[in-house]
This record gives C-alpha cells, sequence and structure tokens, in this order.
C-alpha cells in the first residue's frame, strides 16, 4: 500500500526532512543551491513584512516573493475575503463568475488609458502567452520585439520575448521571429518596427530581473508612440511594477503613457492566491476575440476563479484604503537616499537604482592584479555570484531575506512590502553597511558565507 504523506503530517516536517523529499522527488540540484547558500530554512508563520522560522526566529522580508508581496504576508482583508467565499462554487464553467466580472470592472476603472477588457489566468507567464496571442489576432502579424535584459516569464512564448541567452539557449529554436533590442534605445526600437512586421513590442516599465533598470525620461511615451505610428501594439508588462511598487499604481502612469494591452499578476492575488490578468483596449479586444467564432480561442480551466477574483478585489481595495504606491513613494525615496549615502562609503557598491521600492544595489567586480591572478576567475565569480553571497550574509547573519536579480546575478534586489516602515528600512541599511564595512570584497564575502559570518 502506497504510504502517503497528510496534510497534518506535512505541516510539522522539519527543515531536513523537507530538503530530502526535494531532493529525492523535486528538483534536486536547486534544493542542494539553497542548502549551500543556506537559503533552505524551514518558515512556518508570516505577518505583514516579518517571517518565523521554526526555531521562531524572526526574519525581514526584503525579497516580497519577487513582487508578489505588495499588500503583505497574509493581510487580515485578503484572508477575510477568502473566507467570505469558501462555501460558493471555485470553478464553474457552466456560468458566469460574479466575482470575475465586478473584478474586470473595477481593473478597467484604476487601469490607465483606455484598458478595458480583461481576460483572467493564473501567473505573469500566462498572462504574457494570452497578451502575444491576442496582439497576433488583432493585428494579422507575427512577429514580436523585446529588450535585452528582460524577463517575461519562462514558458514557452514568454521566454522568447525574454532578454536573456541562458535561459533561452537550451530550449531552441524558439517562437520566431522575435527581435531584441537594447532597453532605453529609441532608434534601435524605430528600426526594428520599420518592416511592419511586428505584432507588438514588450517591455517592462522598469526592468526588474534584468538589474533594477529605469529607462530614460520619455522613453515609454515615445515608443508607445513609434508603435502606434507603425501599426505595432504596445504591451506594458506590469506583472512586477504594477499594483503601486515604483510609486504609482502603474508604472506606466509616471509617463502617462497608455498601453495597448497591459499585463499583472504577482500582486494582484494579496500573496495568498495565484492569479494573471491582461487587459486590452476595446479595440484590440473586438479585433481578436469579438465574435463568437472567437470567443473561446484563448481560455483557461482555472482562470477567474472564485477565490482568486475575492482576493485580487480585496487587494485592490487594501491598495487604495491604504495608499500603498503614495508609501512606496516615501519609504522609496528614504531608502534611496541612505543607500547612495552607502555608495558613497563602500567601493564595493557600484550603483544603486530604481523607482519606489523596487531597488537594485550592483556591486563592483574585481580588477587589476587579483583578477589577473585567477586568470578572470574572480570576475566571473562576481558577475555570478557576487549578490549571493551579499543575500547569503543577510539571510543568515541578520535574518533579512533577499535575491539576486535572475538577468544580473551581481545585483540584489530590495522589494519588500509596501507596508514596510523606516525601523525596517534602517534595518536593512544598517546590515549592508556591516557587512561590507566587515567584508572588503568577493574573497571576503566567500569566506564570511562559509565561516556563516
Amino acid at each position: 500500500m502506497n504510504q502517503l504523506i497528510s496534510l497534518d503530517r506535512a505541516l510539522q516536517l522539519t527543515g531536513r526532512e523537507t530538503a530530502e523529499l526535494h531532493r529525492r522527488y523535486g528538483n534536486e540540484a536547486l534544493a542542494k543551491m539553497l542548502g549551500l547558500l543556506k537559503f533552505d530554512k524551514r518558515f512556518v508563520r508570516a505577518q505583514g513584512v516579518r517571517i518565523w522560522d521554526e526555531e521562531d526566529n524572526e526574519y525581514l522580508d526584503f525579497l516580497g516573493s519577487y513582487g508578489a508581496m505588495n499588500t503583505g504576508h497574509n493581510h487580515p482583508a485578503v484572508l477575510a475575503a477568502l473566507a467570505k467565499v469558501q462555501d460558493r462554487p471555485n470553478l464553474l464553467q457552466a456560468a458566469l463568475n460574479p466575482l470575475a466580472g465586478a473584478l474586470a470592472h473595477n481593473l478597467a476603472q484604476l487601469a490607465p488609458g483606455n484598458l478595458k477588457r480583461s481576460f483572467f489566468c493564473n501567473s505573469g507567464a500566462e498572462a504574457v502567452e494570452g497578451a502575444l496571442k491576442t496582439a497576433r489576432l488583432a493585428t494579422g502579424r507575427t512577429g514580436f520585439i523585446y529588450c535585452h535584459g528582460s524577463f517575461h516569464g519562462k514558458s514557452f512564448g514568454a521566454l522568447s520575448v525574454t532578454g536573456r541567452e541562458k535561459y533561452q539557449q537550451p530550449f531552441a529554436p524558439l517562437l520566431a521571429p522575435c527581435q531584441a533590442v537594447p532597453f532605453g534605445d529609441l532608434e534601435a526600437l524605430r528600426q526594428a518596427l520599420a518592416d511592419r512586421q511586428a505584432a507588438a513590442f514588450i517591455v517592462e516599465p522598469v526592468q526588474g530581473e534584468g538589474g533594477v533598470h529605469v529607462p530614460p525620461p520619455g522613453y515609454l511615451k515615445e515608443a508607445a508612440r513609434l508603435c502606434r505610428e507603425h501599426g505595432t501594439l504596445f504591451i506594458a508588462d506590469e506583472i512586477q511594477t504594477g499594483l503601486g511598487r515604483t510609486s504609482a499604481l502603474f508604472a506606466c502612469q509616471a509617463e502617462d503613457v497608455e498601453p495597448d494591452i497591459m499585463c499583472l499578476a504577482k500582486s494582484l492575488g494579496g500573496g495568498v492566491m495565484p492569479i494573471g490578468a491582461f487587459l486590452c483596449r476595446e479595440e484590440v479586444w473586438q479585433k481578436a476575440y469579438g465574435s463568437m467564432e472567437r470567443a473561446t480561442l484563448h481560455t483557461s480551466t482555472f482562470g477567474g476563479n472564485t477565490l482568486a477574483c475575492a482576493a485580487a478585489l480585496a487587494t485592490l481595495q487594501v491598495l487604495q484604503e491604504e495608499n500603498l504606491a503614495g508609501r512606496a513613494a516615501e519609504s522609496g525615496t528614504y531608502l534611496m537616499k541612505r543607500l547612495l549615502a552607502l555608495k558613497e562609503k563602500h567601493r564595493l557598491i557600484r550603483d544603486v537604482r530604481g523607482r519606489g521600492l523596487l531597488i537594485g544595489v550592483e556591486f563592483e567586480q574585481p580588477r587589476g592584479l587579483f583578477n589577473r591572478l585567477t586568470l578572470g576567475l574572480a570576475e566571473k565569480l562576481a558577475t555570478e555570484y557576487t549578490g549571493a553571497l551579499v543575500a547569503g550574509l543577510l539571510l543568515n547573519q541578520y535574518r533579512i531575506i533577499t535575491a539576486y536579480t535572475l538577468n544580473n546575478p551581481n545585483v540584489i534586489r530590495l522589494e519588500p512590502p509596501l507596508t514596510v516602515g523606516r525601523p525596517e528600512l534602517d534595518a536593512v541599511v544598517e546590515a549592508l553597511d556591516e557587512i561590507l564595512s566587515r567584508h572588503k570584497g568577493l574573497v571576503g564575502l566567500a569566506v564570511g558565507n562559509l565561516r556563516g559570518r
């Protein structure tokens, strides 16, 4: 007879038991990597900005699940919304879900420009897939333009417009034709648009996984204008930047940009339920799905389910009532000022950049004699691991959770819940100050991680 692990037993698993299960039945290499960095702790409770492990040690979450925790962990209003609908049918394809209708209405009221129609799915990658398919249907074109350093997901279509070869190459050939242009370069975009073959240009208003890069002022607005001029749709990927993260409800509002399609996910579910969405202008939607023959060309079994929509409705209400975009602006300005002062003090910090509470700290790479003596190995290690080494010390010595950005591992992101307060912001700055004062370079950081100090 099969011996299954019950929910009650799973809740009691120790950290060591959990790691062993992942090694045996999940991603063994990932479990091993997390173990080496001591990122395999067992957390048992979370509230707001704080998380507790099985020994009741308290941690500050400055990763925020890559932007999925804008309202903080287990916000009471989101949990209460789920409790209100626990007896309702969660999935019922033979009827229209009133909560999905209400959520689509609310998003249309809040979204920039004339975005009106919503399609609900389960993740950011799914939202991007739907946006790409919609652009092809609406334009009759097949090509896509995206940016170097971008990240739009790892499903097949989303990966095809994600700007890092490390993730693309093992799965080649990908969706074609797709063309990458430098982020922030309007002339390169103009040239890519010239043949009028692109269905859409997809762009993040601030590149998250690329290393937290903010485009030059006016770039997004002019890029959208160029797209309209060439009959190409402008897709704003607000999966990480949206819902208050960058000081406005949506990052593209900072330049008064009106996308043709916008992708959302991550914090839309309040950090509790998986939900994604893409929104379209009316004209785009009608061209793609406006007839009964086309109405079912793109569907999702779990998209727009009751629990997910309830969480999203509550999340939008919390964002408004608690002015979380405004708080992100205030906290982000304060944190940026303190980090820039830290940059002046420590040569290992190369740059600090971002907007609101999406901030990246980039570290210098080894130069000169040390790098030559290691035949370039030190530079390679720094490029791939400096962010991880700093994040490891923050976690294991200061109990602050961070991570490096996927497309630029030399950058650690600071992306806490938007409910974060000044004491927590001060704590992360002071921790970084102590780490960089104690460990002057790559070797010191590596030794510090090995020693756990």
